[in-house]
């Protein structure tokens, strides 16, 4: 579902943010994103969704390569893919159900298109009593749910998640994580970038460890720290 094939990517002046990156997430899997502060989590999500470039290699998702695409076929493909992000990015003076909506309207989706999927994906986030609500009226946790609701109303086969649970509490953040998961099981490929050491020992999904630019460590069923040798 995404590949990436000897990719690296420098910022001037010679900042090296990914180094010879190489990296396959299978179609369904859960992964998690690890590594310090600056060492490149967020540089390779932005490379899938073409956010960024690479300096050098491939960029594979769903079979294409996406470092190729330009203009229109970029936000054909944008619409494939759900992002989640830490500050939810809801805009304000839309209410939860509008901002949904609106991720729907500006793809030239019919009224009858949006009356019926943006319920179910409400529904299926677990906020439909929250529906006209603002976002200054909903909890982070809620707004979060908004968020990863307005990711997913166009049944994107990949979604991902830069920090979801970064201004989140320990209980908020855990269900957050769960509902990513249960998204999962319905088939969605879901890549999260996350520092939450508790959220991701519980998970034993993969994790991949960044750093400095480069995987330091791929591992299924893995912890946020890696086990002493002993």
């Amino acid at each position: 579902m995404i590949e990436f094939s000897n990719v690296s990517v420098t910022f001037k002046p010679d900042i090296r943010a990914l180094v010879d990156v190489n990296l396959r997430i299978e179609k369904g899997e859960f992964a998690f994103l690890i590594g310090p502060t600056g060492t490149g989590k967020s540089t390779l999500l932005k490379l899938i969704y073409k956010e960024e470039g690479p300096t050098k290699g491939k960029v594979i998702v769903a079979g294409r390569d996406v470092t190729r695409l330009k203009g229109n076929a970029i936000a054909r493909m944008r619409r494939t893919i759900g992002v989640v992000f830490q500050d939810f990015r809801l805009l304000p003076q839309k209410t939860a159900w509008e901002n949904v909506a609106f991720a729907l309207f500006v793809t030239g989706a019919s009224r009858k298109d949006i009356r019926t999927r943006v319920p179910a994906v409400l529904e299926l986030v677990g906020v439909m009593d929250r529906a006209n609500a603002y976002p200054h009226q909903l909890s982070g946790g809620e707004q979060q749910r908004v968020s990863i609701a307005r990711a997913l109303v166009h049944n994107p086969p990949i979604l991902l998640a830069d920090e979801p649970t970064g201004n989140l509490d320990p209980d908020t953040s855990w269900d957050i994580v769960q509902l990513l998961n249960r998204i999962n099981s319905r088939g969605t490929t879901v890549f999260v970038a996350s520092h939450d050491s508790h959220i991701i020992d519980r998970m034993s999904k993969r994790v991949i460890r960044l750093e400095n630019g480069s995987v330091a460590r791929d591992e299924e069923k893995g912890r946020y720290f890696e086990p002493a040798n002993t």
